[in-house]
């Protein structure tokens, strides 16, 4: 087996909550070691989405290929185990307010003090500049103020994304730049800050409508799961459950006109292109409604397959586990978890190398799990530890 592309890059894994552990995963995932250092209770994130009293959904899957050691880094004890941390590291994540950073000695100029060519990767709402740098936000509060939760749902009712998909792009976003700022350091022998923010992720995606906005000034609502700019896309009922169709551009209008047998519609202006398509989307999203409503889903997506459009059937969480695609594309991978009385189904690595992939190699550790084998390679004898033990340091 090819060895990690990232072998022999250490990471200090200060995150909480999503961002920052998911950076880290992904880092451990291609090869790092990455040392999960949590709060002597565990860190917030351990808990989030419970499956068990020691362990939640998101903890599992943003802790695999990690190394766990409980700390208290703003003890005098717990900032000296910093210390040695430190130095023996290439990369400190974390996802804190920046005011909350240099309290625990974990701002750039501290690290730098020890360990010159340090990488710090962070990960906060607003990001460090702004009058908004200091303020405290989650996932649903960008997806609010980026344009997102304005434009998804219905008009007069916003509505987020039930996935907090600014934070996991937020933490991809991060190991990106991680991993650029390791590249840049191997001609330069510096360090420098990565810095990601959750608004910056979701503005982002939403770039193009607020260009659309500024240009133009649409001032579009939402309009449910219909696209504004293009169609028919939306989602359609059929006998026994739902689709989401997505044609756009003309050769896919033409193959929709084509399946729906109104030839006359590639003469009508209401159609003529993508933004008319759109503006005119109710139109077109009926007669898919009842072309759909007559059919089961499987005769849906066996027509749509072979007309050449874009289609998926809208699973729940229980059909995602079961689909004969998730299985043969082999994106689940079940692991052995203790206190868990079945195997946990955690999503491989999305991203695939042909030469030296990335993978699950270990399972996420249990509450300071490997505190005492990483206290010793940092040189403290068993009485130091047990001392530390006892003032609730680790």
């Amino acid at each position: 087996m090819m060895s990690g592309v990232l072998e022999g890059v250490r990471v200090l894994d200060f995150g909480r909550y999503v961002a920052g552990p998911h950076c880290a995963s992904l880092l451990g995932d291609f090869g790092a070691e990455v040392i999960r250092i949590e709060k002597v209770d565990g860190s917030e994130d351990r808990y989030l989405a419970p499956l068990t009293d020691d362990y939640g959904a998101h903890y599992l899957n943003n802790a695999r290929n990690k190394l766990g050691l409980t700390l208290n880094p703003t003890r005098p004890e717990g900032r000296e185990v910093t210390r040695r941390l430190i130095e023996t590291a290439d990369v400190v994540v974390v996802n804190m307010p920046y005011h909350a950073l240099a309290a625990m000695g974990l701002d750039y100029e501290s690290l730098k003090a020890i360990k010159p060519d340090i990488i710090l990767t962070t990960c906060s709402a607003f990001g460090s500049k702004g009058p908004f740098a200091e303020k405290l936000g989650f996932d649903g509060v960008a997806q609010a103020m980026s344009g997102n939760m304005y434009l998804t749902g219905y008009e007069n009712e916003p509505m987020k994304s039930f996935g907090p998909y600014v934070d996991y792009s937020t933490g991809m976003l991060c190991a990106f730049g991680t991993v650029l700022a390791l590249y840049e350091r191997k001609t330069s022998g510096m360090g420098q800050i990565v810095e990601g923010a959750l608004l910056n992720t979701a503005m982002t995606i939403t770039s193009p409508m607020l260009m659309e906005q500024a240009i133009l000034a649409l001032n579009r609502v939402a309009t449910g799961n219909r696209t504004p700019s293009g169609a028919p896309a939306d989602a359609f009922q059929t006998k026994d459950n739902w689709v989401m169709v997505q044609s756009l551009g003309n050769p896919l209008f033409k193959r929709w006109v084509k399946l729906m047998g109104e030839p006359e519609w590639l003469e009508d202006p209401r159609f003529v292109d993508d933004g008319s398509r759109g503006e005119n989307g109710a139109v077109i999203s009926e007669r898919m409604a009842r072309w759909c409503a007559e059919r089961t889903t499987e005769q849906v997506l066996e027509q749509l397959d072979s007309a050449g459009i874009p289609a998926g059937e809208v699973l729940s969480p229980q059909q995602v586990l079961d689909h004969p695609h998730v299985h043969g594309a082999g994106l689940l991978k079940d692991m052995d978890i203790p206190g868990i009385d079945k195997p946990v189904p955690m999503m491989d690595t999305p991203l695939a190398l042909s030469r030296t992939p990335g993978g699950i190699k270990t399972r996420p550790p249990a509450l300071g799990e490997h505190t005492e084998s990483l206290l010793k390679s940092l040189n403290y004898s068993e009485e130091e530890i047990a001392d530390l033990r006892s003032k609730r340091v680790v």
